[in-house]
């Protein structure tokens, strides 16, 4: 018998492949030439002016930005047409989402507390990977409900547009006023071709390009750039049934999910485990990720959706369980790409960067495996809403 992976699957795949390989490199002879690759000059130049950044910055803030976009896109979907567009369905995904932020930080804090270098990593653990979480669950095909896909999917959108508050609040360096007013004028681009129905996508990724730019310079992440354009893309259809934003998704997710994330992945998952020991594990920072993503995620994401059921009467939709809302949780652990990419941003040092690394690793597998066989034991066994909890 043949298996069949869907694509959601192979991007799982692809990001496990990726960080592997980047910690195979980081930790033998091929060290140098990992380090080398990723410090390797790239410029973009038009005339005299141009753009050098090593390819890690390029990765982080360049291809990064196309899928802050594709979070923008699916974001603005959810709202027009999808889950977040009911509000009586966003309950339960949203408090759920709500509760997976908070218990994660909060476990970040009582194990950083009184240390004001570290503190600043709060926001590590409250990040979701999305095709990585999505991955994995797509991974377990039609043994688990397809309202599962919707609910985990809907969560991690919801803690994905938290991120991207999180970083534009608390992660900007010295702020350039110029570069702000500019990609404010691009903004003020982007909501006028909106307006007027523009449906041609080139014109906003071409503003999109210009704004990226300035933000860039800015002090502002320029991945935020991304996600003004995802949400500019008109959503409403035409005549023959098509959305710009619909195809402009369609067309970036297999980009995205096997090339860029993965990229993304191998360029910052490389961290050597020379001298490896429980000691370096237990250092707050990696405790304080470890037992945000690992406890604090699914606790969080459990308790926020029984006060969306007990409190506000919200329902668990179709053959959902809370052993489902259980195993999420546990997927939702998996901060990977977005827990290392906040984690960038929160530290210059390369000793706490290390920490970060080993920390949401060790998290993100844990949290995988969590889940695999939560998700695993409720396909065998139908529980009521209150059973597991």
């Amino acid at each position: 018998m043949k298996l069949k992976l869907s694509p959601d699957a192979i991007g799982g795949l692809l990001l496990i492949a990726a960080a592997a390989l980047a910690i195979l490199m980081d930790n033998t002879a091929l060290a140098p030439y990992y380090n080398a690759l990723l410090e390797t000059e790239g410029t973009i130049a038009v005339g005299s002016y141009g753009l050098s950044k090593p390819l890690l910055l390029w990765i982080n803030e360049g291809l990064m930005a196309i899928f802050f976009m594709v979070v923008g896109l699916e974001i603005k979907r959810e709202v027009t047409s999808g889950e977040l567009s009911d509000m009586r369905s966003l309950a339960l995904p949203g408090l759920a989402a709500v509760g997976g932020m908070v218990l994660p930080a909060l476990f970040f804090w009582l194990a950083n507390n009184g240390d004001a270098q570290s503190i600043v990593g709060w926001a590590i653990p409250t990040a979701t990977d999305i095709a990585f979480a999505i991955g994995i669950l797509a991974l377990l095909g039609s043994r688990v409900p397809p309202e599962l896909k919707l609910f985990l999917l809907t969560l991690a959108i919801l803690d994905d547009l938290g991120a991207v508050v999180i970083i534009a609040a608390f992660y900007t360096a010295d702020l350039s006023v110029l570069s702000l007013v500019l990609a404010l004028l691009g903004c003020i681009g982007l909501f006028v071709l909106n307006r007027f129905g523009v449906r041609n996508t080139s014109a906003y990724l071409f503003i999109g390009a210009l704004i990226w730019i300035c933000v860039l310079k800015s002090g502002v992440h320029a991945t935020l750039a991304g996600v003004a354009v995802g949400l500019a893309i008109p959503a409403t259809r035409d005549k023959e049934g098509h959305s710009p934003l619909e195809e402009l998704e369609h067309n970036l997710h297999a980009p995205v999910s096997l090339m860029i994330l993965p990229l993304f992945a191998f360029a910052n998952a490389g961290v050597s485990l020379m001298g490896l020991s429980f000691d370096t594990v237990m250092q707050p920072i990696s405790l304080g990720i470890l037992g945000g993503l690992a406890l604090g995620k699914p606790l969080g994401v459990v308790l926020g959706a029984l006060a969306a059921v007990y409190l506000f009467k919200a329902k668990l939709p179709g053959s959902l369980t809370f052993n489902h809302v259980w195993g999420a949780g546990h997927l939702a652990g998996i901060g990977f790409t977005m827990s290392l990419f906040i984690g960038s941003l929160a530290y210059t040092d390369p000793a706490m960067n290390a920490n970060v690394r080993i920390g949401v690793l060790a998290a993100s597998i844990l949290s995988a495996l969590a889940g695999w066989a939560v998700l695993s034991m409720a396909a065998k066994k139908k529980a009521g809403p209150l059973e597991t909890v």
